[in-house]
Formats: C-alpha cells, structure tokens, sequence
C-alpha cells in the first residue's frame, strides 16, 4: 500500500473508533518506528485530525464533519516489507494529493456587542486631529480594560467602534450576561474619562451599546496580507441595527438575549423595531441594571 492509502485508512479507522494505540497502528499496518512516526506526524500535525495522549495513544479531534475514506470491507495487510513501503511512500509525496483539512471555519452560539460612540463626527470637528486620536485612544482603553475584566473578544476596532465577542475563542455558559455586565461597566468606566477629558479637551463622550445572541459561523475572512478572525451571518449585523437605534449612555440588546438574562438584570421594553435588511420587526430592551439576583 502507498502512504495515501495507509494514511487514508488510518483516518477512518481513528475517526470510527475514536482512540488507537500505536501499537494497533504497527500491527494493523506491519509499520516500523520511521514510518509510524511519519503517519503520526502527518495525523497530528499535518491534518490536524488527532492528538497525542501519553506518548501511546492517538486522540481523534477531527470532529464529526471532518472529511474521511470510505471504509473498506476489511483493512488489507500490507505485503510488502516496511522498507518498501517507506519507498513508496517517498515517491507517493509529490504525486498524492493530501486528505482534505479540516474546515477553517465552525459554527458558534456567539453574544456580539458593538459599542460606538455618539456624534463622534461633531466632536471629531471641535479638536485638532491629534487631539482627537488622543481622545479615541483613552475611549478604548477603558474600554478594554472592561472587556478582558469580562473575557471578551476585540475582534475589530472601527475607528471609534468596537466589534466584541462572547463565546469565541473561548466559550462560557453565562457568555449573555458577560456582555451585559460588559456593557454597563463600559458606561460606568465613562464617568471617570469624561471628567478628565472635559478638564483636559472640553469635551463628554456619549456611549451607545448594541448587544444580540444567535448562532454565527466563525472564520478566517481577508487576503494573505491580513487576516481576521470574523463570525458572520445575521448576528453581528443585527447587533450593530440595536446599537445605531439605542440611545446615547444605555446598552440595548435583542429579545434572544434578555431571555439568556432574564432575573439577573432589570430591563425596560423599548417595543418593537423594523430593523434595515431583517424581514421581521425585533423587539428591543435597555438593561437599566443588575438586579442583584443569584437565581432567575
């Protein structure tokens, strides 16, 4: 057998029963230590589809979907001795096609916040460029400082926006109601910046706070140059709909995520909104404040 086929195989044998020793890889496939450790490498490192547990056991982390052979009716031996095998497996490098990887996407059950700040052209008018950017600077510092303190995701910085993800990379079950608590402490982290920036610029900074829930596809988007890590579907732009609808210095988010929060926050309706590219009106809640509730 070529590598291809043994590594094809191998696959399908790992992916249908979700562990193996190396020993059942030599015996299975008659493999001396070189070549095992080139089809370890290439399971684990090259397609990605498996770990090393203990330096005895391949752990499959391929995943459901992951592409894999058909399974043949038995695996065949092979009847040639290694040594002829790891020649062939030399000369099948530059001619086999690799096993399809994995998807470089998945899909995630993500809170999207967007957070902007109000008439930010007319402020940008009052100051000097450099002032200004000096001004945006401090904004998202703070800002920062409250999404870590949350675990949120920066997954871009707009000019004066900022788009922030819950549940990516690093998923939570209360992901909700990080980034309500996320959002409030944004505008309480406000209140010291105004001060000072009235003292040293003249100016106040109004914050608006957008949050939605739902089930997004996470993935590589952008040329080789640069790339980011962005979820899309409906959700991130239904999330940035609330946030241009929610009034200056309060945090609005979607039915889907008071629900999530329900007993843990007060929340006032704000009714019902036709909301630009969503066929259905959305209903719409301003978070007043924890409710200092441990249960719903």
């Amino acid at each position: 057998m070529t590598f291809e086929e043994i590594l094809d195989q191998a696959i399908a044998m790992l992916q249908r029963r979700g562990r193996l020793t190396y020993g059942a890889l030599k015996r299975q496939f008659q493999l001396d230590d070189t070549y095992l450790e080139d089809l370890k490498a290439e399971l684990i490192e090259g397609q990605r589809v498996a770990v090393d547990e203990d330096g005895h056991v391949l752990v499959w982390t391929g995943g459901a979907d992951t592409p894999r052979a058909p399974l043949a009716a038995s695996f065949p031996q092979a009847s040639s001795p290694p040594l002829a095998m790891q020649q062939a497996h030399a000369a099948q490098r530059a001619l086999a096609p690799a096993v399809p990887p994995p998807p470089d996407a998945e899909r995630r059950h993500l809170t999207v916040m967007f957070c902007d700040l109000g008439d930010s052209t007319a402020l940008s008018g009052q100051l000097d460029p450099e002032d200004w950017r000096d001004v945006v600077r401090a904004y998202q510092r703070v800002c920062t400082e409250v999404i870590q303190r949350y675990d949120g995701h920066i997954a871009q910085l707009l000019g004066d926006g900022l788009l922030v993800y819950f549940g990516y990379p690093q998923a939570h079950e209360d992901d909700a109601h990080r980034a309500v608590r996320t959002g409030l402490g944004i505008l309480g982290a406000m209140g010291d910046l105004n001060t000072r920036l009235q003292q040293e610029k003249g100016v106040q900074l109004a914050v608006r706070v957008g949050i939605h829930t739902g089930l997004v596809v996470v993935g590589a988007m952008g040329g080789a140059g640069r790339q980011e890590q962005l979820a899309l579907g409906e959700v991130p732009n239904i999330a940035s709909r609330i946030e241009g609808l929610a009034a200056p210095n309060t945090v609005a988010i979607s039915e889907a995520s008071c629900h999530l929060i329900q007993g843990y926050f007060t929340c006032e309706s704000l009714g019902e909104h036709a909301l630009r590219g969503v066929t259905q009106p959305l209903k719409m809640y301003r978070v007043l404040g924890d409710s200092g509730a441990q249960g719903r």
